[in-house]
This record gives structure tokens, sequence and C-alpha cells, in this order.
């Protein structure tokens, strides 16, 4: 699989639920349909929440891989 280069990186690290979720749903309109975001944040609720928030926007959870404390997770923009 080719690397997704994020038109955007939104670091939330350090914060806790819900706020990752709201500073996800905020960026996610600056961007153009098609275009990645890349979540950082050290919330392991982070996971479901993103699985949960993709499904009911309709966005795309390309991948979510953990290194060392810090989830990066991308986001694509589909609708």
């Amino acid at each position: 699989m080719s690397e997704v280069m994020p038109a955007s990186i939104l670091d939330c690290t350090g914060l806790q639920c819900p706020l990752p979720v709201i500073k996800t749903a905020q960026a996610m309109k600056g961007l153009e349909v098609g275009q990645v975001l890349e979540l950082l944040a050290t919330d392991p609720g982070v996971e479901p929440d993103m699985k949960a928030w993709t499904s009911r926007t309709g966005n795309e959870l390309v991948d979510i891989r953990r290194e060392d404390k810090v989830f990066h997770v991308l986001l694509r923009r589909s609708v």
C-alpha cells in the first residue's frame, strides 16, 4: 500500500474525550473531499471513538497505529 500523505495534521496529544472528536470534526470541515487528516492523540479511547465517528459521519478511517503512547489516526474526508 502506498504511503498516504495527510493534507493536515491535528495534534490532540494530552486531550481527553470528547475533545479529540470535536476537534477532528472541526478540522475535517476545512478539508476538501478526498483529503486526509492525521490525528495525533494519546487518549486510548481515540480508537473506538474514531471508529464510531467515521461510521456515523460517512468519512473513511484509513488507518490507526500506535507509536509509543501516541495514536496516529488517518481519516479521509468522504462527505
